[in-house]
Formats: structure tokens, sequence, C-alpha cells
């Protein structure tokens, strides 16, 4: 995981999973490109404790793990001019998935374990 400019806590933390699928694999390069190029300034963006990309090419599919101090610092975050351009950019190239939740104790593995059930629930309306 890439740190951010807030050390690990032990207190309550907000975690989000993004996912994307993109409609044409040839898509893919560039959409992964300027997602790296955005974590590139991780360890500037205010409240982020640290993020985790991931490609899974032969599903057209990526993503990101993020943990955030706050929901405030998240929506900051999301709000940002460069993250809007981006979400402009290949919005009608990619389908996405998101889920946001609070845990008490964060541990990269869990949230990864509990990826697929926390999109599940956002999409039926029950989470984030």
């Amino acid at each position: 995981m890439t740190p951010g400019p807030v050390p690990r806590t032990d207190e309550p933390v907000i975690v989000s999973f993004t996912e994307f699928t993109a409609r044409r694999l040839r898509d893919l390069p560039v959409i992964v490109r300027d997602g790296v190029g955005l974590s590139r300034a991780w360890w500037a963006m205010p409240g982020a404790i640290g993020v985790l990309l991931y490609v899974d090419p032969a599903k057209k599919r990526g993503g990101s793990l993020s943990v955030w101090a706050s929901e405030d610092d998240l929506r900051r975050f999301v709000a940002l001019p460069r993250h809007a351009a981006i979400m402009r950019k290949y919005g009608r190239r990619v389908s996405i998935r998101s889920a946001m939740w609070q845990t008490e104790s964060f541990r990269t593995e869990d949230a990864w374990a509990q990826r697929h059930e926390r999109l599940a629930a956002a999409v039926d309306g029950v989470g984030a």
C-alpha cells in the first residue's frame, strides 16, 4: 500500500473500494496510466492514509482500495479537479462500482477479502 501523509492509526478510518471495468481492452492502458499518475501525488493528499491500485487485464478491470482519516477527506479527494477530469475523460469508457465503509481497525488483507461483499451491498443500496 502506498502511504499517504497521515500515518496509520488505531482510530476508526474510512475505507473506499472503487472498481472499474473498461468497455474495451484497448482503453485499459491509458486509464491505468492516468490512475497511477494521480497516485504519485498520494504523499500530499490531505487525510490520505494509503492507497492500493490494482489491474486485472484479463477482466478489463482495475481499481483502488484507499484509506482515509475521515469521510470529508475522501470527499475532498473525489472533488479534486484532477480526479474529476479523469472521471470525465473515461466515464463513458468504463462502468464503475464503489463502496465506502468505516472500520475500527484497518488491515489491507481484511478489506481486500471484503471487497466483493462490500460492492454487492453498495449496489443493492445497503453499503456506502
